[in-house]
């Protein structure tokens, strides 16, 4: 009676579980997300978002080894076993007994093609119970080879690759037909855990994880020691063309959202290619991370992020961050870092606009604003000296004066006017860059200095496609959209940046050719930059932690400025030498002479006599204490508490 009535719940339970069981029509419907294929703009393929699919195999095309490889790893008894494998089962069992933790699975491939066509991957009863019943119709309906065949072309591979096919093309540029002992192994590797397996991202693991499937070949008696050896010798590669640059992924991350923008979420399968050129890429993230390797530990440096723009705005090399894998949040588009001195360009600018030249006589002296007191790096007041030098020494009282001078909003117009968006607000600080920017929003706006004095927007998609190659998209221009620099301040600009680079705070990163920049560091060494160009380039590097916390004594024109020239050095190899953009001859009238002479013996010109008669703005509360360098730091450092703090030294 026991007996009887078990058999009558079991039939119940089986039943109950058999009723909503899925048609067999759904083994050849895919459904899957539209994929989008990033590439270089040499045709390297950068990254793939979405799901690929290759051409349905057939088992007579493939090679030997691999169902072979498949065979002797997942399920060495499938032509033997109904659907499961019950021997399988108890050695799985106990072979997890002894290592007292799940090392072995007993699911069969018909059970592995059930669950990942038909089922979710929940652990539960009637998941369980519906794949054991599909396994069994798949078995009755179906021969072996096609059971394995339909596996081969639906499982995932790793890297948005579902069936072998699109894993061959995907990982070795090549049809699955084609695929060798060792390549095949690879794959079949990689179905243990293909994520985290996937040759892109991790290609010593996937090498390991082949060995182990070859070594189990060599133990189903499908291939000899020597064969097995001869391959895990020479283990299989990526292609040359899907060779992925590691931190790549920080660009095309950043370049999709444009994609979405140019041609919407909604799309069919898409081939984009951008700007980035995969040899500054490499040069770039070999800059980053030989900086972080030499100085990381030492200096306590967690982070840093490079951004290197063509002067029409298109990015040629991104890094975001240390290790993408590690860490995907993007710090040269995401974050928000305070800039220090990298920003005084902008107040220099406005000097220049409001009739000042780079020879002008200023002086490094005490002053306050309300009741804040800035301080150079030293603590010393170096006198009187030319706008030239006190931008080349970075000295921060004399960037401060002329933000007072010239008005506070003047500067963050010129900041607008080069395409700064971020919250800018006038307070005494503004001069010192004690308001947070992005390191490709701060890039972007030293491009205006490269090109001839154009505000740019960067960008990164130059033409979009479908899988027909049909054209969805190309861009007809770069991303320069107004003149905002006349010749005569550009030039001046560029003088002045030079003479940072030749005799100032920015000499770690002369590279031997015209080029000009600006370091920055800021309060307790939290941020050290250094921003800097060339006639063909500009590039940025910031360093810094995400939890904010300092360095050891870590400035502009330390760690930045020594990563920037490597970067530099490379990425301008074998192109010719070009001058930056000098200022026109100036003609000197009796007037201007005498304008120039009162302003050095008389404190000002009589347009800024005129100014400073006015009543100036109320204070507003300080928010910085600054001190900075004269040569041998460049940036400023900032307390964002208000009111004077002591600066410990």
């Amino acid at each position: 009676m026991v007996g009887i009535w078990g058999t009558v719940v079991v039939g119940g339970v089986l039943a109950w579980y058999a009723y909503d069981l899925p048609d067999f029509g759904d083994l050849y419907i895919i459904e899957r997300r539209s994929s989008i294929t990033v590439k270089a703009a040499d045709g390297m393929v950068l990254a793939t978002y979405g799901d690929l699919y290759g051409e349905h195999q057939s088992l007579r095309v493939l090679p030997d080894h691999l169902p072979k490889a498949l065979l002797g790893t997942e399920d060495r008894r499938f032509y033997q076993h109904f659907g499961l494998d019950l021997i399988g089962l108890a050695r799985a069992a106990y072979t997890n007994l002894r290592a007292g933790r799940v090392v072995q699975g007993g699911s069969t491939i018909t059970q592995q093609l059930a669950k990942n066509v038909f089922l979710e991957s929940d652990r539960t009863l009637k998941r369980k119970v519906q794949e054991l019943l599909l396994a069994f119709r798949l078995e009755s309906n179906f021969t072996k080879d096609q059971i394995l065949e339909m596996y081969l072309n639906r499982v995932y591979f790793g890297a948005g690759a579902y069936g072998v096919e699109a894993a061959a093309q995907r990982y070795f540029d090549k049809p699955a037909a084609k695929l060798t002992l060792a390549e095949s192994a690879m794959l079949v590797g990689l179905l243990k855990a293909p994520s985290r397996l996937a040759p892109t991202g991790n290609i010593k693991s996937a090498q390991t994880r082949a060995a182990e499937v070859l070594r189990n070949m060599v133990e189903a008696g499908y291939i000899t020691p020597q064969a097995a050896d001869a391959a895990i010798a020479r283990p299989a590669q990526l292609a040359r063309s899907r060779v992925p640059l590691p931190n790549a992924r920080y660009f095309t991350d950043w370049a999709i959202e444009e994609v979405y923008q140019l041609v919407g979420r909604d799309h069919p399968d898409l081939i984009v290619y951008t700007t980035l050129d995969s040899r500054l890429q490499g040069s770039a993230e070999h800059s980053i991370e030989a900086a972080l390797e030499r100085n990381g530990e030492k200096l306590n440096i967690d982070q840093a992020a490079l951004v290197a723009l063509a002067p029409d705005g298109a990015v040629r090399a991104m890094v975001g961050g240390r290790d993408y894998l590690d860490s995907p949040f993007n710090r040269a588009t995401q974050a928000r870092r305070q800039p220090g001195s990298a920003f005084k360009p902008f107040v220099y600018i406005a000097a220049l606009e409001s009739g000042m030249t780079p020879d002008d006589t200023v002086v490094d002296g005490p002053i306050s604003v309300g009741d804040w007191r800035p301080r150079n790096f030293d603590g010393q007041f170096a006198g009187a000296m030319s706008l030239r030098d006190s931008l080349a020494r970075s000295i921060n009282t004399i960037a401060v004066q002329l933000s007072e001078r010239l008005g506070r909003d003047k500067v963050i117009e010129v900041a607008r006017l080069l395409g700064i968006t971020s919250n800018l607000k006038p307070h005494p600080s503004l001069a010192l860059g004690a308001f947070e920017v992005g390191v490709l929003e701060l890039t972007a706006a030293y491009a205006a200095f490269a090109n001839g004095g154009y505000a740019v927007q960067p960008y990164g998609v130059l033409e979009i496609r479908d899988t027909h190659n049909n054209l969805l998209f190309r861009r007809k221009s770069g991303g320069a959209y107004a003149h905002m620099l006349p010749p005569e301040i550009l030039g001046d600009m560029n003088g002045m940046l030079s003479a940072v680079m030749e005799q100032g705070t920015g000499r770690a990163a002369r590279i031997g050719r015209p080029a000009a920049g600006k370091t920055g560091t800021t309060s307790d060494y939290r941020d050290a930059w250094f921003v800097g160009y060339t006639p063909d380039l500009i590039a940025s590097v910031w360093v810094g932690n995400d939890d904010n916390s300092a360095m050891k004594k870590v400035t502009g024109s330390g760690v930045p400025a020594q990563a920037w020239r490597a970067f530099m050095m490379d990425a301008l190899k074998g192109k010719p030498v070009r001058a930056l953009p000098e200022p026109p001859a100036r003609m000197v009238t009796l007037p201007s002479l005498w304008d120039r002479i009162v302003r050095q013996f008389g404190g000002g010109s009589a347009g800024a006599s005129a100014r400073s008669a006015e009543p100036p703005p109320p204070p507003q509360p300080p928010v910085a204490q600054i001190s900075e360098p004269p040569v041998a730091g460049g940036g400023t450092r900032m307390n964002w508490q208000t009111g004077p703090q002591p600066v410990n030294r």
